[in-house]
């Protein structure tokens, strides 16, 4: 008899605090996974959570082979986790999943069916509407993707979620992009290969509570544009050399003034704004220098992403 080889699947989910939905995220995988035709393995990544979470992982490891799971020494992050994850994939093809069941698990057979012929590298989901959201986090969320996508030469596609099916080839190059500070949004669409895209419509978390407040949002978002475009410090070197013409400009101004009319104090009022916003100028491009210098003293300490203290 012919020798049939199956396809394996890995999937990576990391997991915070989600003690309440893993398990309803399991009984959802299983049903999809058992009416495909590929073999699948399940990759838990503990980032640390502080609830129960690493029990049912443990649990479930327990009694089922498909199940495995790394725990970190602490939180590291979903970047973090995410990239340990793939490093532990051994599937033909690697999917990564949030645990709340906001990326749909049917899609998995739809995103298995386009990359299985050989056209795609990636099917990724990318998410149509944001019911459910806040308005005001929809709003920056839509402005952060026209920013990045007009500053930056990555492209990354508006609603784009991380949840996606990707051959090892695709895997590989992931991994092998070494950096410190991850922004896998970014990654996937720098390392290149084609890629489906598979539209859908906002879904509720099937329990728990989100663990990305507005703040943690924006922040990933500077991070997001410091990773993949140096357009801030150009903006900043452009604020500069304006406003030392504009100095110089006021300067011939102040002298003539004063050589006609013969009025050197009056004006102070107007003196200390301008004071004050080329400080300000000053003090923003000090800043968006200082976020890059972050990064390159982060990146050359060449700290391990994340530690695991327990695997199975």
């Amino acid at each position: 008899m012919p020798d049939i080889h199956k396809d394996l699947i890995s999937l990576v989910v990391p997991c915070y605090n989600e003690q309440e939905a893993i398990n309803f995220f399991y009984k959802e995988v299983c049903a999809v996974s058992s009416e495909m035709t590929a073999d699948f393995e399940y990759i838990f990544v503990d980032d640390g959570s502080k609830d129960a979470t690493l029990d049912a992982m443990r649990e479930l490891a327990q009694n089922d082979e498909r199940v495995h799971y790394l725990s970190f020494s602490r939180n590291f992050g979903k970047e973090a986790a995410m990239l340990a994850g793939l490093e532990a994939a051994k599937g033909d093809y690697v999917a990564v999943m949030d645990v709340d069941l906001q990326d749909p698990p049917e899609m998995l057979k739809e995103m298995y069916a386009a990359v299985k012929t050989g056209e795609y590298d990636c099917a990724a989901a990318r998410r149509v509407t944001r019911d459910g959201e806040p308005p005001i986090r929809s709003f920056f969320a839509r402005a952060f993707y026209r920013l990045i996508n007009k500053i930056s030469k990555t492209e990354i596609v508006d609603g784009a979620r991380d949840f996606r099916l990707m051959t090892k080839r695709m895997v590989q190059a992931i991994i092998s992009v070494k950096e410190y500070n991850r922004f896998s949004k970014g990654i996937f669409g720098w390392v290149g290969f084609k890629t489906k895209w598979l539209e859908y419509v906002n879904v509720e978390r099937v329990a728990g509570e989100t663990k990305w407040s507005f703040w943690k949002l924006f922040v990933y978002s500077i991070d997001g544009i410091t990773a993949f475009s140096t357009v801030p410090l150009s903006i900043s070197a452009f604020a500069g050399v304006l406003f030392c013409f504009l100095a110089f400009f006021m300067l011939i101004f102040v002298i003539v003034r004063a050589a006609i009319w013969g009025d050197p104090v009056s004006g102070w009022p107007s003196l200390v704004c301008i004071i004050l916003l080329v400080s300000g100028v000053q003090l923003f491009s000090i800043g968006v220098l200082g976020q890059y210098l972050s990064k390159t003293y982060l990146e050359v300490k060449q700290r391990p992403q994340y530690i695991v203290a327990e695997q199975k």
